[in-house]
């Protein structure tokens, strides 16, 4: 498989020295460029430019190298699952892929600025929107720089999650207005921001989340008004829409999933849909850790803001029933009851006594019992007209389909059977 998949469900920031390095030696091993290292490794903020290339150059093989595998446990570990190929059962359920539900061409919804902006408001309608008072926050102020490809880049350190939704609501209401009394103070170039789930306070990693109850849904290469209307059209289970003050929204996404494994499964289908209905989002927002913009800062002269909130679907058992009720392909229900007395005229005969137009015939039978002599037989009774063992056919075109024989054998058995 695509080994660069497979690194969708890592992030560096959850590895240690030694495991980063791993993914180094793996990818190598594999064939894969040290640029593919580095641009996975970005998202750590423990990068360094060119840290990658001098590490790079120091793998030389050895006799038990790192290989693929230890990237794809990796990624299995953290909820990466494969459909496994097997033979199918007479029971067993076929399921198809489902999702598209047709509004890769909806027209943009604007989104405005809120008249009347209050910092304050903002955030504490983000906090009882989505937390309970007793569950820990966590929250992002601080930056630093980063050199990307020639650009400044702030980014965001692990920040804080030492206190409740409760405790910061309450200070932000005693704070006169000036957040920076209660998150520390922040770069107006770079922003805010917040993560979405709740976590225990000893951390803000993945195994710190509480309750994998939210995901994030985003978008940085597709406009404003799009994302807008393509979130709205899909009847996303949206808790709070939030203007990034860049180039996308946040949809915060209900999940309430039960566990790890869940939240994943829920996550790839939840983009999934998203990505056949023409929204191209962020891979990287996964993990149920992962930060969002926070509302209620200035982010480059831009402010950072609540666009709405709980749109669309109630839940996401709910959403996920409304996807597949659209697209499940199926007839209407009809009731017997309805044709009983006067039931829809039968299909004309194909052969008469035995099958009719529109409907299937396996024929089956123990080796060289004159299966395939028999079937071309039939081949021959519809193409003309007449009998097949007794029974009258109707005359009309044939396709036959034979994955054993070459084009000449068969040609030349056509003949001989007719």
């Amino acid at each position: 498989m695509d080994l660069l998949e497979a690194l969708e469900y890592i992030r560096p920031d959850d590895l240690d020295y030694q495991e980063w390095v791993n993914v180094g030696m793996a990818l190598k091993q594999e064939g894969y460029s040290v640029k593919d290292w580095d641009d996975w490794s970005r998202a750590d903020s423990r990068y360094h430019n060119g840290e990658c290339e001098k590490k790079w150059q120091s793998f030389n093989g050895s006799a038990s190298p790192v290989t693929a595998g230890t990237i794809i446990q990796m990624a299995k570990d953290r909820g990466m699952t494969f459909r496994e190929s097997k033979e199918l059962g007479w029971d067993d359920e076929i399921a198809f892929e489902q999702g598209n539900i047709g509004v890769t061409a909806c027209e943009g919804v604007k989104f405005h600025e809120p008249a009347n902006w209050n910092p304050v408001n903002e955030i504490v309608t983000y906090l009882e929107t989505l937390f309970d008072s007793s569950e820990n926050v966590g929250y992002v102020t601080e930056t630093y720089k980063k050199n990307c490809n020639g650009k400044i880049k702030y980014s965001p350190t692990q920040g804080n999650c030492d206190r409740t939704a409760g405790e910061l609501i309450a200070a932000l209401n005693n704070c006169d207005g000036d957040i920076s009394n209660v998150f520390g103070d922040y770069k107006p170039e770079a922003g805010a921001w917040i993560r979405f789930n709740p976590l225990d306070g000893k951390g803000v990693k993945n195994e710190n989340v509480t309750d994998y109850r939210y995901a994030l849904v985003e978008s940085d290469c597709m406009a404003l008004e799009e994302q807008n209307a393509i979130i709205r059209e899909l009847e996303l289970p949206v808790a709070v829409l939030v203007y990034s003050g860049g180039k996308s929204v946040h949809a915060i996404v209900k999940i309430d999933a039960a566990n790890y494994d869940e939240y994943r499964k829920r996550i790839d289908y939840l983009y999934n849909v998203c990505r056949k209905n023409g929204f191209e989002i962020d891979k990287q927002n996964r993990n149920p850790s992962r930060l969002s913009r926070m509302p209620g800062v200035i982010r480059n002269g831009k402010k950072q803001f609540i666009i709405d909130t709980n749109i669309g679907k109630s839940d996401f058992s709910e959403w996920k029933d409304w996807v597949e009720s659209i697209n499940d392909d199926l007839p209407d229900l009809e009731n017997l009851a309805d044709f009983f007395q006067n039931p829809p005229e039968l299909a004309p005969p194909l052969i008469d006594g035995i099958l009719r137009q529109g409907h299937k015939m396996l024929l089956g039978g123990p080796s060289k019992a004159g299966k395939s002599f028999g079937l071309i037989e039939l081949c021959v009774a519809i193409a003309e007209g007449t009998k097949w063992f007794g029974f009258q056919c109707t005359q009309g075109n044939i396709l036959y389909v034979n994955l054993e024989l070459d084009r000449a054998s068969c040609f030349h058995r056509f003949k001989d059977v007719y």
